[in-house]
């Protein structure tokens, strides 16, 4: 059985020796394989940001809904998606106290505008939290495809020397039936991080859309508990 060394020397033999459409189709592997690794981490250390400010602006917004205390607080935690929808709201629903004549209609006219804001405001964090995801999917679909072409392709240059040897022996075949399969093993090394991350990342929006979904009801459920318009008014300002 050989050993681990002989392996890698092997594998590194067959990527040096092998020809310049093979080695570009490596090139190429190679370089979705390390973006894609890039992607992995900096998207990882993202959705964490996110998880730990989150918890962070809940923990103020429950603990007191002085609403000139949370959005202070919003200003600390922009990763977090449910900051920035409360930051929204805040924001559109202060200003119809200068934008109204009537008071009174302050509070049905708030819940409205606050809640086209928050839906704005979550379409852009989704859109943020997406980021970059594409390419995953790009690599995990193409990858197999890039890898199977310079499989086929060095399959063609083996059939060539076969031709040019007169034989078919298994010492003239070998080595370009490996050379060829190395372009699939690079394929597949650079899908299957891809499409993991990707099936990961996509889940971890989905669980904070529901989280946006889940606040912004919240916060329309609170500014249209009041009925006189001096709470309302209060809500606006204290306590959205």
């Amino acid at each position: 059985m050989p050993s681990t060394d002989a392996l890698h020397n092997g594998i590194l033999d067959l990527v040096l020796s092998a020809g310049p459409v093979a080695k570009t189709v490596l090139l190429i592997l190679l370089g979705f394989s390390i973006i894609s690794w890039a992607l992995i981490v900096e998207k990882w250390w993202q959705f964490r940001r996110v998880k730990r400010q989150t918890l962070a602006f809940l923990k103020i917004y429950r603990e007191g809904r002085r609403g000139t205390a949370v959005h202070a607080a919003v200003k600390k935690y922009r990763e977090s998606p449910l900051a920035q929808l409360y930051a929204a709201a805040y924001q559109e629903v202060a200003g119809l106290e200068e934008s109204l004549d009537d008071v009174d209609d302050v509070g049905g006219v708030g819940v409205e505008v606050a809640q086209r804001a928050m839906r704005r405001a979550a379409g852009h964090e989704v859109s943020r939290l997406e980021r970059y995801l594409p390419f995953l999917a790009t690599t995990a679909s193409a990858a197999p495809f890039i890898g199977l072409f310079g499989t086929v392709w060095g399959i063609m240059a083996a059939f060539q020397g076969i031709g040019q040897q007169g034989s078919a022996s298994l010492a003239v075949v070998a080595p370009g039936i490996s050379e060829a399969l190395i372009a699939t093993a690079f394929g597949l090394g650079a899908a299957i991080p891809a499409v993991i991350g990707y099936n990961y990342f996509v889940n971890r929006v989905k669980h904070w859309s529901a989280e946006m979904d889940g606040f912004a009801l919240d916060v329309l459920n609170l500014l249209a508990r009041p009925t006189a318009s001096a709470k309302v008014t209060r809500s606006v300002k204290d306590g959205l």
